[in-house]
């Protein structure tokens, strides 16, 4: 896990964003009864303490993509 704050995943873009998050979704929502993903993400632009949950989990789904990438076969253009 980064340890500094100021390190953390940053998407590409919206599509990028979107598939990190659902890497990470149903666990958190496992982990966090009687709230969900949409509920934290909704709280932080005013929470600070969500912000950093959030990060964390990105980072997490990060790691993530990044072994689904390994495991994949690299497929070269035709």
């Amino acid at each position: 896990m980064l340890s500094n704050s100021h390190d953390f995943i940053r998407p590409a873009d919206e599509a990028e964003r979107v598939f990190l998050e659902s890497l990470i979704r149903a666990d958190y929502d496992r982990c966090h009864s009687g709230e969900d993903f949409d509920d934290m993400k909704r709280r932080m632009p005013y929470s600070r303490e969500d912000q950093g949950v959030y990060r964390d989990w990105m980072v997490i789904a990060a790691a993530r993509a990044e072994a689904l990438r390994a495991v994949e076969p690299i497929r070269a253009a035709a």
